[in-house]
């Protein structure tokens, strides 16, 4: 009786084999590892977005809340620092001073952030007097304690603000100015609020936000 002989694969065939199997798993982890940095670069964009809304947030909240007291100066903005003196819903009848600079950084994307400042409750005078030094060393030259309480909200090109006051917005300075006249620290009617967000953020480009003050009457100014 004639025995059948079954044929088996030959070594350069299972090579092939190897070979065509492992380009499939490396198309596949490719694909997948798209799948992953897409995912992950649409988390960074969303977080991002969310701090900028909060900050808009926060900086329409400062403004609401901006607190006139006598002998008190509730406003004062020099084309660097917006420097505010705030009521604190935490502390009953105390205040806090809140600063909003834009900090220079060559590493940063845009050349520099945008930042915010804010001083623990205060209910004294001498109290309230140091906060608001101290929130313009803050913006010029600041110290490690001070830096504690600041908040990087996001990545600068620059910014104005524009206020509003008897009928006109004005622009009487903004963050390149190297001259302007005196800070007038009259609270305004209302302000404008202009960013410029660096090309490399998920929000690029000109933004533009604008406040009235609450107790006035009537639509926008």
């Amino acid at each position: 009786m004639k025995r059948r002989h079954t044929r088996g694969f030959t070594l350069i065939e299972v090579l092939v084999a190897i070979g065509i199997m492992a380009l499939m798993a490396l198309m596949s982890w490719r694909g997948v590892e798209a799948m992953l940095g897409a995912h992950t670069g649409l988390q960074q964009r969303a977080d991002q977005v969310r701090t900028l809304q909060a900050g808009l947030a926060q900086w329409q909240t400062d403004l609401n809340r901006i607190a006139s007291l006598k002998g008190l100066s509730g406003w004062d903005w020099d084309g660097k620092v917006l420097r505010l003196t705030r009521e604190d819903v935490q502390a009953g009848d105390g205040v806090r001073v809140v600063a909003w600079t834009w900090r220079q950084d060559a590493g940063r994307p845009g050349g520099g952030d945008w930042l915010r400042w804010q001083s623990t409750p205060l209910q004294t005078r001498a109290a309230w007097q140091e906060a608001w030094q101290n929130a313009r060393t803050w913006s010029q030259t600041p110290t490690v304690e001070l830096r504690a309480a600041e908040v990087s909200i996001h990545p600068l090109s620059g910014w104005q603000l524009f206020v509003h006051r008897g009928g006109a917005w004005t622009n009487p300075l903004s963050s390149d100015a190297t001259t302007g006249n005196a800070a007038d620290a009259r609270l305004p009617d209302g302000v404008r609020l202009v960013l410029t967000l660096p090309a490399t953020t998920p929000v690029a480009g000109e933004l533009t936000l604008d406040w009235v003050r609450p107790t006035l009457s009537g639509g926008n100014p």
